[in-house]
């Protein structure tokens, strides 16, 4: 089944894990669901990549080449041009102090690995549909 091409005005996804078989999961999922997307593979590339594409949401990993998901989510919502840019933690750290620690970096919201697809995109949904 060949995906649909995304509408002009498609949200934009960006993905920000070094793990191939994640990323790539997750690109195709998102784009089945009609949404633009892009892909980053370590920290630096992921502030990069917002900088230029300007997603409506992104998909971070915390344990990331260069910079932490962490380090990148503090620094997404210290940029005054993104303030509307949501934000999935997906870790597989779900201890409640790493929780804590992305939801007070600014995090929308944090989904531990292993996730269901389900419960992932009812977060992307619901974070879109208030973007």
């Amino acid at each position: 089944m060949k995906a649909e091409p995304p509408k002009v005005d498609a949200k934009r996804v960006l993905i920000v894990d070094d793990e191939p078989s994640i990323a790539v999961s997750l690109e195709y999922l998102m784009e089945q669901c009609g949404y633009t997307v892009n892909v980053a593979r370590d920290g630096i590339d992921a502030l990069r990549q917002t900088e230029k594409f300007k997603p409506h949401l992104i998909l971070l990993d915390v344990m990331l080449p260069l910079k932490s998901g962490f380090e990148v989510c503090q620094k997404i919502r210290e940029n005054r041009s993104l303030p509307a840019t949501k934000i999935i933690i997906l870790s597989a750290k779900g201890r409640d102090i790493e929780v804590a620690k992305g939801r007070a970096l600014g995090a929308d919201a944090y989904i531990t690995k292993p996730f269901g697809t389900k419960e992932l995109l009812e977060q992307v949904r619901r974070l879109l549909s208030d973007a």
